[in-house]
């Protein structure tokens, strides 16, 4: 489909100010801790959808299972043989002096060796059509249940576009999650933990709980006794938990492997995830895998693990860990844009063209002292979108987050989280920096 066809969808479906009425009253927030407060605001929706192409989503599709199938071959290895280390494929100092690495996941192999199960990978388009991987994440990736709720107002607010639009339906998320977590079940229920409804993402613990038949539990529900995790129940009881899709950092998990001081984790957990009682999605340790330093090496591991030519490239990227990268760096230092590895959410991203010429050179020298801290990337003039800003059609930034699911087979999404910057100077998306959110629409084959 050329993007003229394309165009012909991009009206606002339904009126935004009824949708968002709606959203607000259905509680869809997005929370964000800043100088130690915690902060819950609105996240805005667009009515204007972003649409892609049948044709496209296949190649989008192809390449994102290829992708998340050599992450998951790389998370296994390095917990185990570390051959592509060995190898000299990837340099040791990228894996453990790692934030993400965790030692205490060493040997330890999930159910059905999935280690990402749910994996948000974030993409932009570039002006000549061609699709570039911004980031892997394979932590705890948020933002599926956006779009899905979005979507479930907008056949509220406007019943008859889905009904004169070939669009595929994406309905199907909760059914998908659902058969992943019943893969990475060990024998007993579902439960989604949360930290509670001051997390950022609460709201989506809870509508992916009702949509998934899975309990949403805290902490304190929860413990472990001879190796299995169970649900102290109302009454007194107890309930086996098979599978625990959790929404808390690995290092609060458990505080008797990790952070002792963590006061949202369940003592003894890791050891009944390393007996293979309970599965954890998404697997501790990931981190390693989603490095912004490993990045750099995604297109090398599906070359090393599954014999391929990487089918979606990475956007332009310099490790200044090694001195022809360096160099590039430093020649080119006001022209690309420099990530924090640690970083995430939108922090610890610099455009060199917004710098001063003696912040510049700060910042060079910082790039020099830590080199393993940082990768560099050419500013990739990716697709502006149109929104609406007061009733006024303008076009601004905006990525997609993709989610792909591994269970017996690996499944790309037919949807996914377009996010848009609401400052028209911005490259920068993320709803913690203030950007908006808005349905992506896959078209059927044909259309």
């Amino acid at each position: 489909m050329t993007q003229q066809n394309i165009e012909q969808f991009t009206k606002p479906v339904g009126n935004a100010n009824e949708i968002n009425e709606l959203l607000r009253r259905y509680g869809v927030k997005f929370g964000i801790y800043k100088n130690g407060v915690f902060n819950e605001q609105f996240f805005p929706f667009d009515p204007i959808p972003r649409v892609i192409s049948s044709e496209d989503f296949k190649s989008i599709e192809k390449g994102l299972v290829q992708r998340v199938n050599a992450l998951n071959e790389f998370l296994f290895d390095i917990y185990h043989d570390q051959n592509i280390v060995k190898d000299g494929v990837i340099p040791e100092n990228f894996i453990y002096i790692s934030k993400g690495y965790l030692a205490q996941c060493e040997g330890i192999t999930p159910k059905n060796r999935i280690y990402s199960h749910i994996s948000g990978i974030d993409l932009v388009q570039a002006k000549d059509g061609e699709w570039y991987i911004l980031e892997d994440n394979l932590r705890i990736p948020s933002g599926a249940s956006y779009p899905l709720i979005a979507r479930e107002l907008t056949r509220i607010a406007a019943p008859d576009a889905f009904s004169e639009n070939e669009i595929v339906d994406n309905r199907n998320y909760a059914k998908l999650l659902k058969e992943t977590m019943d893969y990475a079940n060990c024998g007993g229920i579902s439960a989604i933990l949360t930290p509670g409804r001051y997390n950022a993402a609460y709201f989506e613990h809870s509508y992916l709980a009702e949509h998934t038949g899975s309990v949403l539990v805290q902490n304190d529900e929860l413990f472990v006794e001879d190796n299995i995790l169970y649900h102290r129940t109302y009454s007194g009881g107890k309930t086996r938990i098979g599978v625990l899709y959790r929404r808390i950092g690995d290092e609060y998990l458990d505080p008797l492997n990790f952070l002792p001081e963590s006061l949202i984790g369940i003592p003894n957990l890791m050891e009944a995830y390393r007996s293979g009682n309970v599965g954890i999605i998404n697997a501790p340790g990931n981190g390693v895998a989603d490095d912004k330093g490993i990045y750099y090496f995604v297109p090398k591991m599906i070359k090393y693990y599954l014999g391929e030519e990487p089918i979606l490239k990475n956007a332009p990227t310099y490790l200044p860990f090694y001195d022809d990268d360096m160099k590039y760096v430093m020649d080119n230092l006001g022209k690309l844009v420099i990530k924090d590895v640690a970083e995430a959410g939108g922090y610890g991203v610099v455009f060199g063209s917004d710098l001063t010429k003696e912040k510049l050179e700060e910042f060079r020298q910082t790039i020099i002292a830590e080199p393993r801290r940082f990768i560099a990337q050419e500013v990739i003039d990716f697709l502006d979108l149109p929104i609406l800003d007061n009733d006024e059609t303008v076009m601004r930034k905006a990525d997609l987050r993709a989610f792909v699911l591994s269970g017996e087979t690996t499944k790309v999404w037919a949807s996914g989280l377009t996010r848009f910057s609401r400052n028209p100077d911005s490259f920068v998306v993320n709803s913690s920096q203030g950007g908006g959110f808005k349905d992506t629409w896959v078209l059927k084959t044909g259309t």
